[in-house]
């Protein structure tokens, strides 16, 4: 047993330690003013970052659901480990020497921590990468070599064999000093009839599975033999304390910082495709160990890709061109959508997998493949109608019979809109009216439930009435998101003279909200802030909308701007407004540059380079109009 850990040595390690750089192998954090870095809360699930780190301090607090301590407090919560391994672990990272009380610098750690399956995997993986040179080994490096993987390669991503023998890897470690339990709790052997531990892996090519913070927790084992006995073409390390299946992705340590800094997240199926992506330059490519991508995976890339006000993070899916990849497509679309937003998709051409491609036609290849990935909702939708003939007209009405109910089902309002309206022209349907009501309908009635097909809608060649419509959800007045545009209508509704001409220049598509778009629709109805007009005068031109957004447009007339001087804060904010508009501007063009290829499309790519230069300019002068002399107001 270890001796206790002085509170000097717990002191030291915390005071060497910056919080912002244990908390960042896990969530990306953004700084958010003063002493406070922000960013995804890492143990509930979130949409909008209330998780704040102080590095000053040494502090975290997450204001959405209270978690909150200092780095050890992190560690023992997010690795699941006790305070001793916490510091232990911080200690290791700092090549600090603890002085246990008791027991001097070399006292062994407890049997059966974390911190021992830790050290037992890591040498582990040492012994498989030495044995991939050895001759036994040959199978393993030809399959490696086969897919233009060189010793490099093989070096980056750990790559290694379990050699034969029932007990091989098990004699090995134990001359390490580790004992016959810790070896099977670490999932690397498995109890035998005679109590002598029995190898998980023997003859198998082995990648090892690393955590966010580089420690080995597991191992992914393909095949190589025919005459192999062991169930299944690839195995996996089983779950135990370090390895969760649908809490880790391979190839995460080594992507993890381009996806925070790319906003960017490729999600492939197998080793070898995520090594071909990493080779090829898409370094933000990770793959889902002996199960299926699923939402605790996503919730993970999404702590990794947290966007600014400027840039929505992507999550790209590379699926074979078959039916199982159209099946794992739908998968996702069937999902919770907390980011089908931003969720594209990837197939490469003849159902290749990148490795495949790769081989095939080499790197340029699959970065491309990236560069030509398209929404998840158009792929979903497309594949729908690719089974049916939308030359006759039996077979248009069969698509959408087919597609309303798949369109219904988009969650975001906005967004299921836009693509009724697509799906009217993709099926070559005049009446693009009839096909948005029917959508409408479909996702009033709820979709379909439980996988069972409902009845599907009728389509008829006449016109149709129209159904009422359904007013827009009201915004959420405390949505940080949407400050700049509430305040702004709050100006033209109550200021209208200060308000002016800048408010009535405001382009429609810098109110996001369709409640909010439609109060300054309204307001542009009613003559605008050049109109004149004040008062009530000014209240019953633009009151004249539906009864759910009269009372939206009395609550933006009444609540009070808070600000100290408003004549002096009503420019900033429709200039604040304008910037976050041409910010959105900004982020199309690094999006879509960052999709072409400069030496395929030279000209194209230089336009659209000076059309980015000239809207950031104008972007930094909107932000100095914006902050002006009182930054502390924004």
């Amino acid at each position: 047993m270890a001796g206790r850990i002085p509170e000097r040595d717990i002191a030291a390690i915390r005071e060497r330690t910056r919080i912002e750089d244990i908390v960042g192998e896990y969530v990306a954090l953004k700084n958010s003013g003063g002493d406070s870095m922000k960013g995804l809360c890492p143990f509930h699930d979130e949409k909008s970052p209330s998780f704040h780190a102080r590095p000053n301090h040494g502090t975290f607090h997450c204001f959405g659901c209270g978690e909150g301590g200092d780095v050890y407090s992190f560690l023992q919560k997010i690795e699941h480990v006790s305070f001793v391994e916490a510091v232990e672990q911080l200690a290791d990272r700092l090549n600090y020497t603890i002085s246990y009380e008791g027991g001097g610098t070399s006292v062994q750690r407890d049997r059966g921590t974390r911190a021992r399956l830790v050290a037992a995997n890591a040498a582990a993986q040492k012994f498989y990468a030495s044995r991939l040179k050895e001759p036994d080994a040959q199978t393993a490096r030809d399959y490696l070599t086969e897919r233009n993987f060189d010793g490099q390669a093989a070096l980056t991503f750990g790559c290694g064999y379990a050699p034969d023998g029932w007990d091989t890897l098990t004699k090995h470690l134990m001359t390490q000093g580790f004992e016959a339990k810790e070896i099977v709790d670490a999932g690397l052997a498995t109890p035998g009839k005679r109590g002598t531990p029995i190898d998980r892996f023997r003859r198998r090519l082995v990648w090892p599975i690393r955590n966010l913070g580089g420690d080995v927790i597991g191992f992914g084992a393909r095949k190589l033999f025919d005459d192999d006995t062991m169930p299944g073409k690839y195995i996996n390390t089983p779950e135990t304390m370090l390895y969760k299946k649908s809490q880790v992705l391979f190839g995460l340590d080594l992507a993890k910082r381009d996806i925070a800094k790319g906003h960017q997240a490729v999600v492939v199926e197998g080793y070898t495709d995520v090594m071909a992506m990493h080779l090829a330059g898409v370094t933000t490519a990770v793959a889902a160990c002996g199960t299926a991508f699923g939402d605790d995976h996503l919730a993970l890339l999404r702590r990794l890709l947290l966007d600014d006000s400027y840039f929505r993070g992507e999550v790209i899916y590379t699926f074979d061109g078959d039916a199982a990849g159209q099946a794992a497509a739908m998968k996702a679309f069937e999902g919770d959508q907390k980011m089908a937003g931003q969720t594209y998709v990837a197939i490469a051409p003849d159902g290749m997998d990148p490795c495949e491609l790769r081989q095939e036609s080499g790197d340029a290849a699959v970065r491309d493949l990236v560069a030509r990935r398209v929404p998840l909702f158009r792929f979903v939708v497309k594949s729908v109608l690719s089974e049916h003939d939308l030359e006759t007209a039996e077979g248009r009405v069969d698509a959408l019979r087919r597609t309303v109910p798949v369109v219904a089902r988009i969650k975001d309002a906005a967004l299921r809109e836009d693509y009724a309206r697509q799906l009217a022209g993709w099926v070559g349907w005049d009446d693009i009216n009839s096909v948005v009501r029917r959508v409408r309908d479909e996702a009033r009635r709820g979709g379909p439930r439980g996988g069972k097909a409902q009845q599907p809608s009728r389509f008829r060649e006449e016109p149709q009435a129209p159904s009422a419509p359904a007013g827009p959800a009201r915004p959420n007045p405390r949505d940080p998101a949407l400050w700049p545009q509430r305040d702004a209508l709050k100006a033209g509704l109550q200021y209208p003279e200060i308000a002016g001409s800048v408010f009535d220049s405001l382009p429609p598509e810098t109110f996001t909200h369709p409640a909010y778009a439609l109060v300054r629709q309204a307001m542009a109805d009613a003559g605008g802030t050049a109109a004149g007009l004040g008062g009530a005068e000014w209240m019953d031109a633009v009151a004249k909308l539906s009864d759910p957004l009269q009372s939206l447009v009395t609550e933006l007339a009444v609540e009070p701007i808070r600000a100290a001087d408003v004549p002096a804060y009503i420019p900033k904010v429709l200039a604040r407004l304008q910037e976050v508009w041409v910010g959105q501007q900004v982020a199309d063009l690094k999006s879509r540059l960052q999709r072409m290829s400069q030496a395929d499309q030279p000209d194209e790519y230089m336009s659209l380079f000076g059309d980015l230069v000239a809207l950031e300019q104008y972007r930094r002068s909107l932000l100095e109009q914006a902050v002006g002399d009182n930054a502390e107001e924004y």
